[in-house]
This record gives structure tokens, C-alpha cells and sequence, in this order.
């Protein structure tokens, strides 16, 4: 069952998705959740392309032989595929919407990344301009783009570059917010929220920060009115803590040295046993839910450039340390266990993939490929499941308003638009005349940031 608590909705007219930059497939196991059948995912990554064909084999609309064809594709390669030419999608008529009903995907966090030197348009990594031509040639009902918060926060880095994404969603048809250009970033930023607001994973069951930027707009043939979509504020059942999530993991690991020492022999009298380890992890990680610190820091994949994976910069580290969880590394997969390293060790376990994966919210049958440090990549890169189909029910609540109550039964949505300072913008088009010009070029603000994170 998804973490909403409610089984996977079925409509009498389905509803259909394409992904794109889907890496190992956290959004898409969230929108597959709220009732989105998936007709293409694309990735470039092979790590991530191969999890996905080891998952997605008996979803609706997919074979195992399908999903052993997905191959690693360029996303700005995807309109010009077979796999696009195959499904039949384009509209028929230029001003309304196609047969697809959502577009989605995690455009690369690089260029508007905390932690990176924040070029957006000017980093060759950006792939918004990729996604707006896909959006242009398939005109879907809706739209749903993830990024870092680092593309909102601070609002005066790229609020030109968002108006001028804005703008071009106006152009090919879509429902945006009026925006005062003249105004203050921040004033333009609230209006902008309609559509484009931050989101934080620990308000979805998530034991984790991780604040994301969601993108959601939809076409004007079908959004009838401004209240029609309402953002999802945080599911009911109430915040997750990193002990809630992985006790039952963090015993079955200690248990299988519970009374042996960390080389695996029976201990001797004062030698620390994996009973010992799991009580050390329980009391830390008890005790830092009890004071409200219970939630981790947000999980960060890395680059494949450098070194090995481990559990992010030095405040995080300590935010782990503080739970009695060792942030330093990964652990090795459980029937490769090093019990000095993986468990044994003063500063306490380390995380296993799979229990990353957990901590992202992913379910425990996914079915991660490829070497451990790029399985943590793949995790510590992905879209938290739990915010995509949060999301996901929320768009499906518009495009099939008769499922409304059943698909946000769990969830308090928010009841009332943003509101820039002194002045009440209605959610309308962006008036677009002539040709949309380049995108503005954004200045490097690396310098302003130090050790930061995503």
C-alpha cells in the first residue's frame, strides 16, 4: 500500500504519463501511487536506466520485455525517438491539449544547487529548455517539474530566469500567475507560488529535510478555475523519525551479532555485542525524536566524479552523529557485512543502501542495480516517492475531479492562494506578444555559499 495509506486509485478512463531525467524512478513510484499509468521513462544514466527495467516489468501498460528495452536516452534526444514516434501523443490542434495527461520529471539539480556554483541557464547541465520543447510538441494536460530549492531560494538569483519559464508555459498554452515584474523578487516569488512552491519531504512521512521546488501548471483547455488545483500541505498521518523508519531494519542487522563480538565470535565478558550496538542506536535515536530531532538531514547522492558516497557535509554528519548513526561512509550490503566498519564502530552503524533507500521513502521491494556506492547515488539523487504522489493525487484530483475525496482523503490541502505583499494576483496567462526571447543569462553566486547543501 503507498504511504498515503489508500490503495493505488483506479479510474474508468486512466490516466497517462511520460517521465523524463526519471532517474531511478522515486517520482515515478510516486505517481504511479496516485494512479498515473507511465508510457515512457526516460533516463540517461545506465546505473538508473537498469533499475528501472528490474522494476517496472509489471506496472500497467508495461511487460518485462518492455522494461528490458528501456534504453539510456539524452532527454533532448526524446522528441526525435522511436519511443515517442511510437505512442502517438501530439495534439491535433494547436491550442488545445494532447492525449498525454501529465508530463513530469527532475530536471538535473547542478545548476541551481546550493552546493554548486548555481550558473542555472549558462550550466550546460540545465535541461529546462529540453523540457519546455517536449511540453510545446505535446501540449500534456499537466505539467509537474522537480528541482533543488536552491531554483527558488534566494528568490532574486533567478527570478528571471523563472519569469522567463513562466512566459514560455504562457506561450504554449498554459496557466500561469500574472506577475509584476516591477515588483521585489520576494513579491514575485509569492505570486509565483500558485504554481512553483518549495515542498518538504518530513511533511509527507519522510523522515528527512529535504526541501524540493515543484512545478505544477496546467493547460487552459483544463484548468477551469484558479481554486481547481490546491498544493498538498502534509499527509495526516504525521511526521516520520529516522527510528521509526529503520528500527526494524537497524535490529534484523544487529541481531545477527547480538551476542558475538565484531569478529563475528562469541563475546567475551565486557566486549561490545551487536545487542550493544543496538541499544547505543535505539537510545540516540529515541531520544533525538523526543526532543523534535528525530528527522534526518537530507540525503546527498554526489557526483560520480568524486570520491566514494557517504551521508553529506559536515552539519550533516553531526545531525547523524547525534542519532548514533555513522555518516562517514555506507555500509556494505548485509551478506558482505564488515562488522567492524559497517557496525562496530564507536560513532556507530553506518546506513546500508537499503536503508537509505527507506529513508527516502522508497518501498523496500525496489530493486536497486549496480555497485553500492552507485545504488547510494541513485538514492541519494532521487525524488522522495511519498512528495511525488502527494503531488500526483492532487494533479489527478483536477484532471478527475469524481475521484477528489477518495484521492486526497489523507492529506490537508491548502485552502488559499499565495498572496504578494499588498496586492491580490488572480492566476491567469502571462500576457505573451511575439517571440519569447532567449532566457536571461544568471550570474555565478558560488561565491556567497560555502559547504552548503541542496
Amino acid at each position: 500500500m503507498p504511504p498515503s495509506g489508500h490503495e493505488r486509485p483506479r479510474f474508468s478512463q486512466p490516466l497517462t504519463s511520460i517521465e523524463i531525467c526519471a532517474g531511478a524512478g522515486g517520482q515515478a513510484v510516486g505517481l504511479h501511487n496516485a494512479g498515473f499509468d507511465h508510457l515512457a521513462l526516460v533516463e540517461w544514466d545506465a546505473h538508473a536506466v537498469s533499475t528501472l527495467r528490474a522494476n517496472v516489468g509489471n506496472w500497467p501498460r508495461w511487460t518485462p520485455e518492455k522494461a528490458r528495452k528501456i534504453d539510456p536516452m539524452d532527454v533532448r534526444d526524446f522528441l526525435k525517438s522511436d519511443v515517442l514516434s511510437d505512442l502517438n501523443l501530439k495534439p491535433e490542434k494547436d491550442d488545445e491539449a494532447g492525449p498525454l495527461d501529465l508530463l513530469a520529471g527532475g530536471v538535473p539539480c547542478p545548476p541551481f544547487s546550493l552546493a554548486g556554483r548555481r550558473l542555472g541557464r549558462d550550466d550546460e547541465r540545465d535541461l529546462f529548455p529540453a523540457a519546455l520543447e517536449i511540453i510545446d510538441t505535446l501540449k500534456p494536460k499537466a505539467v509537474m517539474i522537480e528541482n533543488v530549492r536552491g531554483i527558488l531560494e534566494p528568490p532574486e538569483f533567478f527570478i528571471e530566469y523563472r519569469n522567463w519559464i513562466l512566459r514560455h508555459l504562457a506561450k504554449s498554452g498554459y496557466v500561469v500567475p500574472g506577475v509584476d515584474t516591477a515588483q521585489s523578487a520576494k513579491a514575485q516569488d509569492l505570486a509565483m507560488r500558485k504554481i512553483w512552491r518549495r515542498l518538504d519531504a518530513s511533511d509527507f512521512g519522510v523522515p528527512q529535510l529535504r526541501p524540493r521546488a515543484i512545478l505544477v501548471a496546467f493547460h487552459k483547455s483544463v484548468l477551469k478555475e484558479p481554486s481547481d488545483f490546491r498544493w498538498p500541505l502534509h499527509v495526516n498521518t504525521g511526521r516520520a523519525t529516522v527510528f521509526d523508519r529503520l528500527e526494524p531494519s537497524m535490529r534484523e542487522r544487529c541481531e545477527k551479532f547480538w551476542d558475538k563480538n565484531q569478529r563475528g565470535e562469541q563475546a567475551q565478558p565486557g566486549e561490545r555485542t551487536g545487542k550493544d550496538v543496538y541499544d547505543e542506536w535505539r537510545a540516540a535515536a529515541e531520544k533525538a525524536a523526543a526532543l523534535g530531532r528525530g528527522v534526518a538531514p537530507t540525503l546527498v547522492g554526489g557526483s560520480r566524479k568524486h570520491g566514494g558516497a557517504d551521508l553529506g557535509p559536515t552539519r550533516a554528519k553531526r545531525a547523524w552523529a547525534a542519532m548514533k548513526v555513522n555518516a562517514m561512509g555506507v555500509a556494505n550490503d548485509p551478506e558482505t557485512c564488515d562488522a567492524e566498519r559497517d557496525l562496530f564502530r564507536e560513532a556507530g552503524p553506518m546506513l546500508t543502501v537499503e536503508q537509505a533507500a527507506t529513508i527516502q521513502g522508497f518501498p523496500r521491494d525496489w530493486n536497486f542495480q549496480g555497485k553500492k556506492t552507485a545504488r547510494y547515488r541513485q538514492v541519494g539523487n532521487a525524488f522522495p516517492p511519498p512528495v511525488a504522489e502527494a503531488v500526483g493525487r492532487a494533479i489527478a484530483a483536477v484532471l478527475r475531479p469524481e475521484h477528489r475525496d477518495e484521492l486526497l482523503a489523507n492529506y490537508t490541502m491548502d485552502g488559499s492562494a499565495a498572496k504578494a505583499p499588498g496586492s491580490e494576483p488572480e492566476q491567469m496567462e502571462i500576457s505573451v506578444s511575439g517571440t519569447v526571447t532567449a532566457s536571461p543569462s544568471i550570474k555565478d553566486h558560488s561565491s556567497n555559499f560555502a559547504g552548503a547543501s541542496s
